[in-house]
This record gives C-alpha cells, sequence and structure tokens, in this order.
C-alpha cells in the first residue's frame, strides 16, 4: 500500500436493519481490493467524536462476508445530529482532527434521512476548512423514505416481513372468527402496529397480503390520510359483519384531522422528533369500547427490521451493491453524492445504481403517493403494489446450527487513538 494512500471512515447511523450490514460489507470487500483501510465508527458518528475507531482490516475475510447474513449494526449506531456549524463549531473541527490524525479521505455515512443531512452537513465544513475529504452517504431506512433512491434498503426486507405476518396472523383469526360464529366470546380484531412517523410505506407493505376480497388485512391507517373515527369504525363494523373479523394495519405515525399524532407521549427524542409510542391499543380500545368486539394487538416494533431469517434477497443485493458504488464513485472523484437505486422496468423488475447531490437529498422526505392509496383512505391500490411486489422477492436465509440462525460477531479492534484526551461528547 502506498504510504500516501488515504484511509476511510465508515459509520452506520440510526434504527438498524436486516440489509445494513450488507452495505457495509460491500463497502469493505471493495476497499480491500483496492488497498484501501476502512476506519468504522463504533457507535456511529460518535465514534469519531470521541476518537473510538475500529480497524476492519483486523477482520478475517471470512468474518467481512458473514455481514451479508448477520442483522443489528456490526459497528453500533447512534441517533446523532450535528447542530450546524454556527451552533456548535467544536464538534466539526474535532472531526476533522480526527480524520486528519488517522489520514482518512474517505467518509462514508450508512443511514437515513438525518445522516445525510450529517454528511452533507460535513462535506461543507470539510471544504470550509481546507481539509480535502470526500463525503458520501450510503442510503438505509425501514421508513423508505429517502428521496430519489427507487427503494431504500432495509425496507424490501421489512415489507416481506409484515406482509408475511399479518397473512400468518390472518390465517388464525378468521379460524376463531368465522361470520356464522355463534361464539361471541371470539375475538374479532386484531391490530398491528408498523414504523413509520410520517410515511406509510411499511403499513403499505401489508396490503401484499390481500390478493382476494375478504383477506387481511381489513384495513390499512396511514399517516398521510388523517384518521376519520366515525368512518372508521364504520369500516370496521361492515367487515365483521362480512367476514366475522377484522385485521387493521397501523403507521405508528397516524395523525387526527388535526395533524396530531394519536401516539405522542410527550417526549422528543435525540433528532427533535416527537417521541411515539403505542397507538395499536389505542385504536383497539377505541374499537372495543365503541363496538364492544373482542380484540388482540400487537406492535412489531424492533422484530420487524431485525427479522433477517425472512429478509428479502433482493433487498440484501441492493443493500451490498450500495455500499460496493459508494467506494467505486469516491475513487472517481464524486463528492457530496449518495447512492442511489433506479429501477428500469417493474416485470421483470431490473435495477441499475447511480447516485445524487447530497444538496437535493439533506432533509427531504418521501410520503406515499396519493395514487397509491384507494380512495377510501383504508387500503393500497394496484399501482402501489406494482411498486412493492418486485421489493420482496427471495429468500437468503442464513445459515442455521442447533435450529437458530447463526450471526457473525466481530471483533471490532480498536485503532491505537493519537489525541490528547479531552473532547468532552455532548448531546
Amino acid at each position: 500500500m502506498a504510504a500516501n494512500k488515504k484511509n476511510a471512515f465508515y459509520a452506520q447511523s440510526g434504527g438498524v436493519t436486516a440489509a445494513i450490514n450488507s452495505s457495509a460489507c460491500g463497502l469493505i470487500e471493495a476497499a480491500r481490493k483496492h488497498g484501501i483501510k476502512v476506519y468504522a465508527g463504533r457507535n456511529g458518528i460518535i465514534g469519531a467524536l470521541t476518537e473510538d475507531l475500529i480497524d476492519t482490516s483486523k477482520e478475517p475475510i471470512k468474518n467481512i462476508a458473514k455481514l451479508r447474513h448477520t442483522p443489528g449494526g456490526a459497528f453500533g449506531s447512534c441517533r446523532y445530529k450535528l447542530k450546524s456549524l454556527e451552533q456548535n463549531r467544536v464538534e466539526y473541527e474535532r472531526l476533522i482532527e480526527v480524520f486528519a490524525a488517522h489520514n482518512i479521505g474517505y467518509f462514508f455515512y450508512n443511514g437515513g434521512g438525518d445522516s445525510h443531512d450529517t454528511i452533507h452537513k460535513i462535506s461543507q465544513v470539510s471544504e470550509t476548512m481546507g481539509y480535502p475529504l470526500v463525503c458520501i452517504g450510503i442510503p438505509k431506512t425501514i421508513d423508505n423514505d429517502l428521496p430519489f433512491t427507487d427503494t431504500c434498503p432495509g425496507f424490501g426486507s421489512v415489507a416481506k416481513y409484515i406482509a408475511t405476518s399479518i397473512r400468518e396472523v390472518g390465517c388464525d383469526l378468521i379460524s376463531m372468527a368465522a361470520p356464522s360464529s355463534t361464539v361471541k366470546s371470539s375475538t374479532k380484531i386484531f391490530v398491528l402496529e408498523t414504523m413509520g412517523r410520517n410515511a406509510g410505506w411499511i403499513a403499505a407493505a401489508a396490503g401484499l397480503a390481500t390478493e382476494e376480497a375478504g383477506d387481511p388485512p381489513h384495513i390499512i391507517l396511514f399517516p398521510e390520510i388523517p384518521f376519520d373515527e366515525e368512518k372508521f369504525l364504520i369500516k370496521v363494523e361492515n367487515c365483521v359483519n362480512n367476514h366475522g373479523c377484522c385485521a387493521v394495519v397501523v403507521s405508528e405515525g397516524l395523525q387526527n384531522i388535526d395533524g396530531q399524532f394519536l401516539s405522542d407521549v410527550g417526549c422528543i427524542d435525540a433528532f427533535g422528533h416527537v417521541q411515539l409510542g403505542g397507538v395499536a391499543p389505542i385504536i383497539a380500545k377505541l374499537i372495543k369500547h365503541k363496538l364492544g368486539y373482542k380484540y388482540h394487538w400487537a406492535v412489531s416494533d424492533y422484530l420487524q427490521r431485525s427479522a433477517r431469517h425472512i429478509a428479502s434477497k433482493i433487498d440484501l443485493k441492493q443493500a451490498y451493491a450500495l455500499g460496493e458504488a459508494a467506494l467505486k464513485y469516491a475513487l472517481q472523484g464524486k463528492n457530496n453524492i449518495m447512492t442511489i437505486i433506479m429501477r428500469q422496468s417493474d416485470k421483470p423488475y431490473r435495477w441499475t445504481i447511480g447516485w445524487v447531490d447530497l444538496t437535493d437529498v439533506a432533509n427531504v422526505e418521501k410520503k406515499m403517493p396519493r395514487d397509491f392509496i384507494t380512495a377510501d383512505g383504508f387500503h393500497i391500490t394496484n399501482k402501489c403494489r406494482k411498486y412493492l411486489i418486485p421489493l420482496i422477492q427471495g429468500e437468503d436465509p442464513p445459515p442455521f446450527k442447533n435450529g437458530l440462525p447463526q450471526f457473525v460477531k466481530l471483533k471490532n479492534v480498536p485503532v491505537r487513538k493519537k489525541l490528547k484526551e479531552g473532547f468532552t461528547f455532548r448531546k
């Protein structure tokens, strides 16, 4: 390796997925082919601020390869949003100081919308400070709300999990609640809560389980459609009368007609977002109170984003390709960009990798198009189905041993610190 060859810094950010480590694998394997050492930030950007770096070159080739079938964030993630340069110049100076000390010339950040805002800021600051740093974002978010890219790695696997789960639980619900049943004590209502603060992509994926009239889910509640209690309860009662039960999928970000979250718990997270929690029991209890039906509810929570055993093969393939392409574009001299997936055709599903300027990505959120949601606001259209179906195709299960999936645990050998202690991480 040439003495002056720059090292790379890679970090994972935000909520992790079943596919984010596949992007890490793609980047690291590509870097090794070009003799570039990759330092990973322990717990995301915090690892850079605290000079807590991981030397991925110490990991055996076979362990890096196993990242492709391991969920979670292999190097640790975080939810930390850098303030503007004017508000906190110290943090930016610290980042550049750490990068300079470790000869880092490439910065790869693997995350969602807030993460790409961070990359964009660092790119601007490095230019202002005169430090040459190539900054590239690698998309990742189960919310599927990043613009320009056809889909976001992590989403396809969550979509597959949610659609499968509601289909399976639908079989259970229907078996206990036939329309002709005289057993009044049987459960008539099941409510499944999915993630999705402002965009209903995950909830929409549940609609793939509905292939014929009467198939669960019978109702989907989207953040994009204000919740109309009266209209909703009429729909629930009709479902029970016609099908003997009603399966509801609701996004955590469901809002009333005044734009207030139904599940606002009154707290703010690290990114300044309203903390949400527990819209499923709110909906279930509303049905019980107004209509008297027995119910069950569930929150898919971390289960949906960690379900590597049923991950979408196409999702994993795309995640790897985006990580691999990030290194390629960096070596081509591209800077301040995000790698993206570009759809070429629906059937067969063809796609390629491209890029978009981070200036156009930062703080932009892609919501469900209105024509992806039925006129009554309670389900998905054929246009939405056409978009979603390719993203859940294929199975790529991890290796199993003694009946359980096997995941790699990296050694995560720390890089020797070169700077003086004294920087205090500020939350």
